[in-house]
């Protein structure tokens, strides 16, 4: 299994950044994938998650509204496109994969959930 993060880059408050994760190594649609950022010294926050099927999606309230997390089945990618960035989004954002959709809409913020992580990318913004 392997996932690849990139887009993560340095934008001025208010700009947009779109991440992107490749996946392999897996039955895409048997999985949910879901983004998370982290802050040194803090823990990983769960941002976002996208069930299995790409119909059902999940968003922490700091970032409602402003991040948007789609997948194409056919590359094996997800997406999450940032919107309106803040300077308290500046983290590292990880990607990571999960199998077992048992009580997804009630443990998707669960890293621990998750069985495979990319290595991150760095989203950096400037006020």
């Amino acid at each position: 299994v392997q996932l690849v993060e990139s887009g993560g880059d340095l934008v001025q408050a208010g700009g947009s950044l779109r991440l992107s994760c490749a996946t392999s190594g897996f039955t895409f649609d048997d999985h949910a994938i879901g983004w998370f950022r982290q802050v040194p010294g803090k823990e990983r926050e769960a941002i976002s998650s996208i069930n299995n099927n790409g119909w059902i999606e999940y968003y922490s309230d700091s970032v409602k509204g402003r991040f948007t997390i789609s997948s194409d089945q056919a590359t094996k990618t997800v997406y999450l496109q940032m919107n309106r960035l803040k300077s308290e989004d500046t983290a590292v954002y990880y990607c990571a994969v999960r199998r077992n959709m048992w009580r997804f809409s009630s443990t998707w913020r669960r890293a621990e959930e998750y069985d495979y992580w990319g290595q991150g990318t760095q989203v950096t913004v400037s006020s």
